[in-house]
């Protein structure tokens, strides 16, 4: 039998009636999984590690948490249509949504800064596609001018709207869940900023209603390239392979460095040759294939302990953000300069030989 989507089971916090249309993919209930060839690596004593692996959503990745609630209070209001800008992830998770809810996708993208995996999944699912020749921030206003200049007809769906927010915070406390507690450090990456806003939300709401008593230091890890909280000012032309975070001007600013002072936390920025570093380590040591931008947050954690900031005999989770297949390319690009390939007649002892096989 499968688990309930994110709003059904957390259904007392949040509230709503029983007549509200909850529009669901059965989305949540993400493994947590202990990494510890990763912990060794790091050689901090006593340190467990542990991956909150959000790829597993029902379109790959973490936005399906709010996606749920923010469409379901679009087809709530008798909104036509649901429009967002996106680098790739929410217009997957909004096109899939919006066609459970029975509504039109409308979705706005960066020309040419969009992963092939994440582009077919809207395409497949019916939505219609606007290529901007700009950046994602670009996108990002044009559909804050559309939406208010159409408020009966569409409803935003991207991190502006709270309950986006609201459903993506269901991270956290499924996460207490899985621990049964805290974790003393959160590492997570960061673009638009709102999912570092949930979850340091979803802890609090978690602690106020006496389901944990400690709360995490929340450590965002931007692309050295696309570090606009990093640097305190905004990137006109943000560049990184994680194209997931690749966002000059994040919509939850202020929500992020929250979520840093109020726990003490940090946010840093990691290279794109760390975060490809750290992509393959997961998927070589751990046998966790993410996307890019997601393995943010494990570079972040190296850099981290390199700097004596993780604890001895802490547990640390890392927040992997999207499924490895969201993004082929750079699969294929790093997996061919690892892995020795070549192209041989079908000969069991030849290729027995290339196998070293004896």
């Amino acid at each position: 039998m499968m688990m309930a989507g994110i709003l059904e089971r957390y259904k007392p916090l949040y509230g709503f009636s029983d007549t509200f249309p909850v529009v669901s993919l059965e989305e949540g209930s993400t493994p947590l999984i202990p990494a510890l060839r990763l912990a060794q690596c790091l050689g901090v004593p006593g340190l467990k590690v542990f991956l909150k692996y959000e790829g597993l959503n029902p379109t790959g990745s973490f936005k399906d948490r709010g996606m749920t609630y923010a469409v379901s209070k679009a087809k709530e209001q008798g909104a036509q249509f649901v429009l967002c800008a996106s680098t790739g992830n929410t217009s997957a998770s909004c096109a899939a949504y919006a066609t459970r809810a029975g509504l039109k996708a409308l979705i706005i993208i960066p020309q040419g800064k969009i992963a092939l995996g994440k582009l077919s999944q809207a395409l497949m699912y019916g939505a219609r596609i606007v290529e901007i020749e700009g950046n994602f921030d670009q996108a990002l206003d044009v559909v804050r001018t559309l939406g208010e200049a159409h408020p009966q007809q569409l409803a935003v769906v991207n991190s502006i709207n709270p309950y986006r927010i609201e459903g993506q915070q269901s991270a956290a406390w499924e996460l207490c869940d899985q621990l049964g507690q805290a974790p003393d450090d959160l590492f997570i990456p960061v673009g638009n900023a709102g999912n570092i806003t949930a979850y340091w939300k979803g802890f609090l709401r978690y602690q106020a209603e006496g389901r944990i008593s400690t709360l995490p230091r929340m450590m965002g890890w931007q692309a050295a390239g696309a570090a606009p909280l990093v640097s305190g000012a905004p990137v006109p032309n943000p560049e990184t392979v994680a194209t997931a975070i690749r966002i000059g001007n994040p919509a939850s600013w202020q929500g992020a460095m929250d979520a840093k002072t109020q726990s003490n936390g940090h946010i840093g920025a990691v290279s794109d040759e760390a975060i490809l570093s750290a992509y393959h380590c997961l998927a070589r040591h751990e046998g966790v294939f993410c996307e890019p931008a997601s393995a943010a947050s494990v570079a972040g954690l190296f850099e981290a302990a390199s700097q004596g900031r993780v604890k001895p005999n802490s547990t640390v989770v890392c927040v992997l953000t999207g499924n490895g297949l969201k993004d082929p390319d750079n699969a294929i690009a790093v997996g061919t300069k690892a892995v020795q390939r070549v192209t041989l007649t079908p000969d069991a002892r030849a290729i027995g030989d290339f196998f070293e096989l004896g």
